[in-house]
């Protein structure tokens, strides 16, 4: 909704069968009214062409069929608002929405029950394994953005220095 005040026009590619999944029923019927999004489930890019900047955008149906390819100079990407922690497997203390839980967060009985063998609680992005910790869209309560995930990370560099000086 917020590119489609600014934009020409927005299209929205889709890989699943919609929104619902994902997004509140008022926010995917303000999205299907607006004149100025183009919602296309079932869709993903297959290219990004041009000569030294973004001149097209290539895309085709999940079914093989209606490959578009249009003059478009901005992408805007969101790969998901689910966590991919399953391969965790159990060894990091996770919440509801199994985003991995970090620092402050992590209540004093999931510490017990993760072992903690030292003294000291986790530190700001640590988890409840010490010395393993998580930055960016996986942890829990994170801002969800590229700029945040980066400050984090440097953040974590530091803590990362103060655990191998420990």
């Amino acid at each position: 909704m917020f590119l489609s005040d600014s934009a020409r026009h927005v299209h929205l590619l889709v890989r699943g069968a919609g929104l619902a999944d994902s997004m509140s029923r008022y926010l995917i019927r303000r999205i299907e009214e607006s004149p100025a999004i183009t919602l296309r489930p079932h869709t993903q890019i297959e290219a990004l062409e041009g000569d030294g900047r973004l001149q097209r955008v290539g895309w085709r149906r999940a079914d093989g069929a209606d490959r578009e390819v249009r003059d478009i100079r901005h992408v805007f990407s969101m790969t998901g608002a689910d966590a991919n922690t399953r391969w965790l497997g159990g060894c990091l203390a996770l919440d509801a929405q199994r985003f991995v839980k970090t620092g402050a967060d992590l209540t004093p009985e999931e510490i017990e029950a993760a072992h903690w063998p030292l003294t000291r609680r986790p530190y700001q992005f640590e988890t409840s394994l010490p010395r393993v910790f998580a930055v960016g869209d996986v942890r829990s309560g994170s801002m969800k953005r590229v700029a945040s995930a980066v400050g984090e990370g440097s953040a974590a560099v530091q803590l990362v220095h103060k655990v191998l000086a420990e």
